[in-house]
């Protein structure tokens, strides 16, 4: 279980980006919307929030299925959301290292009663969470290249 958000823990994944943090950072800001864009989706499983609202990637703004909680730029992005079948939180972390900085994407859920139990199947049991997580950390890699 994790301190801040209440909920457990559930994967990391992580990536070197050949580029300073700065850098990083924009690009990230640059997919997260698109990696979030899936209002028919969100609508479907009665996400919260439902759409775009706010600045880029700024506290309180919106993405389907996603509200940022916390955006210090250069450094972390923590976006939370919820469904009918799961309350969740993806942290994207950056630090800078040699030969760029690393992006790690942390992610905690819940998955309660029987209908959450068979989401989590679905989405973390069949890897589509990971990949698509997967897509996001290589799309910031390869447009720093």
């Amino acid at each position: 279980m994790d301190a801040e958000t209440g909920l457990p823990f559930v994967d990391e994944q992580h990536t070197t980006v050949p580029a300073p943090a700065p850098v990083a950072w924009e690009l990230l800001c640059a997919r997260v919307p698109r990696f979030a864009d899936a209002e028919t989706y969100a609508r479907l499983i009665g996400a919260r929030p439902r759409g775009f609202s706010g600045g880029p990637l700024a506290e309180g703004s919106t993405l389907p299925g996603f509200e940022v909680t916390e955006a210090v730029p250069g450094r972390l992005l923590r976006l939370a959301g919820r469904h009918a079948f799961s309350r969740y939180e993806l942290v994207l972390a950056l630090s800078e290292e040699d030969g760029g900085t690393r992006l790690s994407a942390r992610t905690y859920a819940e998955f309660p009663g029987v209908h959450g139990f068979a989401y989590r199947a679905l989405v973390i049991g069949s890897g589509a969470h990971r990949f698509f997580v997967a897509r996001l950390l290589r799309g910031v890699r390869e447009a720093a290249r």
